[in-house]
């Protein structure tokens, strides 16, 4: 059984540090709660496996030190990996933390469908001005199509509440194969095809280098003027000139963006004066517990690598995930 020296990454690596103690009392375990200390703690102690989340943002993320030696194994506590740049997947391995937050994004993606099918912003609007107006209407999700961009395991937990929800669901991934929940699944090229189809388009692939400024203008000139935008992707995935101007001519009916290319948003950001867009902080994957959820997934495969089984959520660097 291997007995690696483990430094956990987090903003509360205290927390972290005593949840992998309970399965792994025996292993030397380093708790580092910034981004400038990471490198010299690796060299202090020699640490092989690393479990890091990208809790200050992407900026000034030590991705050099953390796949360097003698690093062996990084694991990523969310599922995301842009932040890490190129590695070689001979010397380091990478995983990720994919499918710890799944649900909660679905269900934020499914919450912002509702918020604009119902208006429920007209409704509140109305409440404040003590307006009283039985000729409102509310529109069903029932019947509509949704558009599922990437079917990794955000994607599919997307397409089972859609699903459930009566609507005629197609999804798209690099490879395309039959997917649970989904009527219709198919590969990228088909996108031309697929946005004049979409009432409402969830995002959710990984940025890469494929996938960068994936959803822009020709996507937007194609859509529907009621279709719903909603992103839980990475900034840089949705190309936002086009998007801006689609939110303020009217040529989409409205998005839901919790991810942008600058983070945090610049207050002279135009998106903030936005109507028809709901703006969240990059939380739609932050619900109670979901820390602690990451760090016991880390736990088991750190099973799995100690006594040399195959890890779990092995991220292939020429994919990004």
């Amino acid at each position: 059984m291997k007995t690696p020296a483990v430094i956990l990454h987090t903003n509360a690596p205290d927390e972290a540090v005593a949840i992998v103690a309970e399965t792994h009392p025996d292993l030397s375990l380093h708790g580092c709660d910034s981004y400038a200390a990471l490198p010299g703690l690796i060299a202090e102690t020699g640490a092989e496996v690393i479990f890091s989340v990208r809790f200050q943002g992407g900026p000034g993320y030590p991705a050099a030190a953390a796949l360097s030696p003698p690093v062996k194994w990084l694991s990523v506590g969310g599922s995301g990996v842009d932040h890490l740049g190129s590695w070689d997947s001979g010397a380091v391995t990478v995983t990720n933390a994919a499918g710890v937050a799944a649900d909660m994004m679905a269900e934020y993606a499914l919450g912002c469908a509702l918020q604009f099918t119902l208006d429920l912003g007209r409704y509140r609007r109305d409440q404040a001005a003590r307006i009283w107006d039985p000729a409102a209407k509310v529109e069903p999700l029932e019947g509509k199509t949704c558009l599922i961009l990437g079917l990794g395991k955000t994607g599919q937990a997307v397409a089972r509440r859609m699903k459930a929800m009566g609507l005629h669901v197609l999804g798209v991934r690099a490879r395309p194969k039959a997917a649970e929940s989904c009527d219709e699944v198919h590969g990228m090229e088909a996108l031309p095809n697929l946005w004049p189809r979409a009432d409402l388009l969830v995002v959710c692939v990984p940025l890469l280098p494929s996938t960068r400024g994936i959803v822009g203008a020709q996507a937007f000139a194609a859509m529907k003027p009621s279709a719903i935008l909603i992103d839980v992707s990475r900034g840089g995935v949705i190309d936002e000139a086009p998007l801006l101007d689609a939110l303020q001519t009217g040529r989409i009916r409205g998005a839901a963006r919790d991810v942008f290319a600058e983070e945090p948003l610049p207050k002279d950001s135009p998106f903030w004066a936005q109507d028809n867009l709901i703006l969240t902080p990059h939380s739609s994957a932050v619900y109670d517990g979901w820390a602690a959820k990451s760090v016991r997934m880390f736990a088991e495969n750190l099973s799995r690598y100690r006594r040399g089984a195959p890890l779990f959520n092995v991220v292939d660097p020429a994919r990004g995930y």
